[in-house]
């Protein structure tokens, strides 16, 4: 998928929205009454098309911007407006607001931007048959605040974030015309934190409008408020608890009628009625027990059976005949935990997830229609995942709707970022946002988890988030509830968020498990489960960097630009690597994918433990401008990893491999244990996993098969040892041990390397190997001779951290911490390397080559001089990085390593292999470097 378009409402140029607007504006006055005519006949036309007493209020609004905050005083919402504005939509869409010019390097950057008051007028005409019926005002989501008038008489303020905006307008809309005004105020108002993503600049804009449904409802005065279904399935019954609304002043007799039907099948439904007595209190509840029968179906991953449940009223008051009727969707889950795993439905499961921090980067606000959400969950599935975790935000019903359908778990938040249990504003609207997302989501199946935040601060915030932990779980059992994700963990909480267990956390650089040590796949977190008694969910795991792609500029044609795209494109250039910029993305992608397996990998390893949420499957474009997704921000491929080879790590069944270690000598015998994590629909009675060894050209080195036996749910299953004497393996080689099982796609590789055990390191008789450049070395290059100069790390003049893992997060946003690199790119078909199997890219052999090496910093070449071992720099910096490369100089052929390659050289088969390579290919005739250097310009190279 190529275009953000297919999962939200496309934007238009913002500068053909401006123009627009501006002829709007410079004619409005004279078509005023032009305008106002047609307003009504729109309104009348509208009227006569009503369903189901609803009347769209989509389509052009009066409107005007309010930067100096004077609209209420100067009565604006009782006084016609001069611009026109297109709703669903915001002010960024239709050009309002400052145009941008400056570039950050930090988030994309609106074209339009504003932060204030909007007013937005709209005339209608109430038909006449809605005298006497209740009238309301549904403005589905607005950003941020929005207050209310009816020809000139307020109405009120609402301000959720979460949920609809909903005015009851009965008392100011007689038939005939009427003009409604609405003000929108974006600013911040409420201290929930400006880098939460319901909000901030770094993901989702801070728009100013009114998106989704904006409709005008008609209802008799006694008529369904509510209703919320709590499933369960031991009994396989659903209790219904209907909320019936009176706002006539009178008792009233009534009854109820229900039916629930499958809405993946044409079968027979279930139907229930009762009578009731409705009081003349504002509200009376009802709670009916609706048998759902013995073929109920069940919602779960993977058979996300849906019910849509239709409730009819009919009543009398006072000899008045009354009417109303209300649907919902539900499924019949239940979401639990068992010890530290979660369940559904009685069967474990385990959640791998991805973060959703609302980036749409085309309109700058979430899609509102369920298709643009199902179209995003399905590439979330087809690279393995089964949940989303919503950072800080909640998103619209469309989410929820495409969530049940496509059988996906959320966990949503509050939209707050923020310092809790010390502000009473901010506590209080917590509560409230609380309030309104399980009354207006919480049918929904999928909506497994409700969480209030993001990572807290404040004095207060462990006891107050227990306190609102427990009044959830009193009020509503249907889901799973946490404190924060990340922290603190309370005992209140039915799973808990934390940023560990993980391969690399915030501030670890260069002692992470991947940058201190080689690979193992031995590796797990059982002893950090082992701490709780409930599940565990990783928190933001991966974070693993990649170059950014150049050639996403061009699809920002909505609300934002790519500025911070322009300028490391524009570095690129100034440092004369433009034409390499593809390379990097590639090159940095491959260790990035590496990063994520094992990642991924060392979590499904562990047996007993909750999932993960990985930052991200996306990338996320704020903060730095964070490049961690193997996805661009509209959920597109960056074509180094696919779906298919992603779901081979991080899928229901994944086969697992332990192994020490990656690299072996052609003495050893390798040896592993293979496992399986399995999360599927059901236990596998039999299976039979296979496995082989084979060579880059697809050779079979040796293969073989182990025993039959059932794989129960869970994790950890054992499925035998794999044991191969290497002793055949004459040369270097990279070999792809490939694990399955039979007659399943369930597949899964891992890379290892083996050298010969014993390797001379001897030099060529016609190559002379130095350490610096010292007299006799600059005489062998005057005679013409070949030099190998192994610069000692120590020796060069560069601060570039030597780390094998790509950048973590971004430099700007972790106060440059380590590794500030992306890998290594060379060109795998060089002589140079005709002895050492590599890629083009960094894999786990070069783990001890990188981490023991200064990159040396070559800005000061000519502009088209590339090394042999290229390092990617951080995009933010840009520097021509090497570790090897060749040249002509002082009247010789140089070639320069900065990697150690003397400290216990017959301990590390990798570098030693290296080294031999590099020898070998000095010594023959294919060493010839094309281009010439100035001595003096090498010897700036060092210290």
């Amino acid at each position: 998928m190529k275009k953000q378009a297919s999962f939200c409402k496309s934007a238009a140029p913002a500068d053909a929205h401006h123009e627009k607007n501006m002829n709007a504006r410079r004619s409005c006055r004279t078509i005023a009454l032009l305008f106002g005519f047609l307003a009504l006949f729109c309104s009348e036309s509208q009227a006569q098309q009503q369903t189901n007493r609803t009347l769209s209020l989509a389509g052009l609004w009066d409107f005007r911007l309010d930067p100096k905050d004077q609209g209420i005083q100067d009565k604006w919402f009782d006084v016609a407006l001069t611009d026109k504005i297109k709703l669903p939509g915001s002010t960024d869409e239709n050009g309002f607001g400052r145009k941008t010019t400056e570039r950050s390097p930090n988030w994309l950057t609106r074209v339009y931007t504003y932060s204030g008051p909007a007013w937005y007028q709209k005339q209608v005409l109430i038909p006449v048959d809605w005298k006497g019926k209740r009238i309301t005002l549904l403005l589905e989501r607005c950003h941020w605040e929005t207050q209310v008038w009816v020809d000139g008489q307020p109405v009120g303020m609402q301000n959720s974030l979460c949920a609809p905006h909903e005015y009851d307008l009965t008392a100011l809309l007689a038939p005939g015309p009427h003009r409604i005004a609405v003000r929108v105020d974006s600013r911040y108002k409420i201290n929930i934190g400006k880098d939460a993503h319901s909000i901030t600049e770094h993901t989702q804009t801070g728009w100013n409008g009114m998106i989704g449904r904006l409709e005008l409802a008609a209802t008799d005065p006694v008529w369904i408020d509510d209703v919320q279904v709590t499933p369960d399935i031991a009994k396989k019954t659903a209790r219904v608890r209907v909320t019936i609304a009176n706002q006539t002043g009178q008792p009233a007799d009534g009854s109820l009628a229900l039916s629930a039907r499958l809405t993946t099948e044409n079968s027979g439904g279930v139907e229930k009625g009762l009578e009731c007595r409705i009081t003349n209190e504002k509200q009376t509840q009802v709670v009916i027990e609706l048998p759902m029968g013995d073929a109920v179906k069940l919602w779960d991953e993977f058979a996300p059976n849906c019910y849509k449940l239709a409730v009819g009223l009919t009543a009398s008051a006072a000899g008045k005949k009354y009417s109303n009727d209300k649907q919902t969707s539900f499924g019949m889950c239940e979401f639990r935990t068992r010890g530290t795993q979660f369940t559904v439905n009685g069967r474990l499961t385990f959640l791998r997830g991805t973060l959703e921090c609302c980036i749409f980067p085309l309109t700058g606000y979430p899609p509102t229609d369920p298709e643009s959400w199902q179209q995003i969950i399905r590439v979330a599935k087809a690279h393995g995942l089964n949940h989303f975790r919503f950072h800080s935000w909640c998103p619209p019903e469309a989410a929820f709707e495409a969530a049940d359908r496509e059988g996906f778990y959320l966990h949503v938040e509050t939209p707050v970022w923020a310092t809790l249990g010390s502000d009473a504003g901010c506590d209080a609207f917590v509560y409230a946002e609380g309030d309104r997302i399980l009354r207006a989501y919480g049918n929904h199946p999928s909506f497994t988890m409700l969480c209030v935040g993001n990572e807290p601060s404040g004095r207060n915030h462990e006891a107050w988030l227990s306190k609102i932990v427990h009044y959830w779980k009193q009020k509503d059992s249907r889901r799973l509830y946490t404190s924060c994700s990340g922290w603190p963990v309370t005992p209140e909480s039915d799973y808990h968020s934390r940023p560990n267990p993980r391969i690399q956390g915030w501030g670890e650089g260069l002692r992470s498990r991947v940058n201190a040590s080689p690979l193992s796949t031995d590796v797990d977190y059982r002893g950090e489960v082992a701490h709780f008694r409930a599940p565990v969910v990783s928190h933001e795991i991966g974070q693993w960097c990649v170059f950014p792609n150049l050639r996403e500029i061009d699809k920002y044609t909505g609300v934002v630009r790519a500025r911070n795209f322009e300028i490391v494109r524009d570095s690129l250039r100034e440092h004369h690597m433009l034409d390499q910029a593809q390379d990097f993305v590639m090159a940095s992608g491959k260790l990035q994918t590496l990063l994520y397996k094992e990642e991924i990998e060392a979590a499904l390893r562990t047996a007993g433990f909750g999932g993960f949420q990985l930052l991200d499957l996306h990338d996320f474009p704020g903060q730095g401008t964070a490049l961690v997704g193997v996805l661009d921000p509209f959920w597109d491929s960056k074509d180094y990893v696919t779906a298919a080879e992603f779901r081979q790590f991080c899928s229901p069944t994944v086969p697992l491999l332990r192994m020490k270690k990656c690299v072996w000598t052609n003495a050893e015998t390798f040896t592993a244990q293979a496992e399986v994590a399995h999360y599927g629909a059901a236990p596998i009675q039999a299976a039979t996993p296979v496995w082989s060894l084979t060579a880059t050209d697809g050779r079979v080195v040796a293969s073989g098969e182990l025993p039959t036996l059932p794989i129960p749910l869970g994790g950890g299953t054992a499925l035998g040892k794999i044991e191969i004497p290497l002793a055949k393996v004459e040369v270097a080689a990279k070999l792809i041990l490939t694990l399955s099982l039979k007659d399943t796609p369930c597949t899964n590789h891992w890379d290892i390397w083996v050298y010969p055990a014993q390797v001379d390191t001897a030099p060529p008789t016609n190559v002379l190997v130095a350490s610096s450049l010292d007299p006799q070395t600059t005489a062998a290059l005057a005679a013409g001779k070949k030099v190998l100069l192994l610069v000692p790390p120590a020796a060069v003049r560069s601060d570039v951290p030597p780390g094998f893992s790509p950048i973590f997060w971004n430099t700007r946003w972790t106060r440059r911490q380590p590794p500030h690199t992306l890998g290594i790119l060379c060109d795998p078909k060089h002589a140079a390397f005709a002895r050492f199997p590599t890629e083009f890219h960094s894999n786990w052999q070069w783990w001890d080559p990188v981490s023991k090496s200064r990159a040396m910093i070559l800005d000061g070449f000519p502009a088209d001089f590339r090394p042999l071992v290229q390092v990617i720099d951080d995009w933010n910096t840009n520097r021509r990085l090497g570790l090897v490369f060749e040249a002509k100089t002082g009247g010789g052929k140089l070639l320069v390593c900065s990697i150690d390659m003397n400290t216990g050289i017959h301990q590390r088969p990798v570098s030693r292999q290296m080294l031999r390579s590099l020898l070998d290919y000095m010594g023959g005739e294919t060493f010839a470097p094309s281009k010439e250097l100035p001595i003096d310009l090498v010897r700036s190279l060092m210290k």
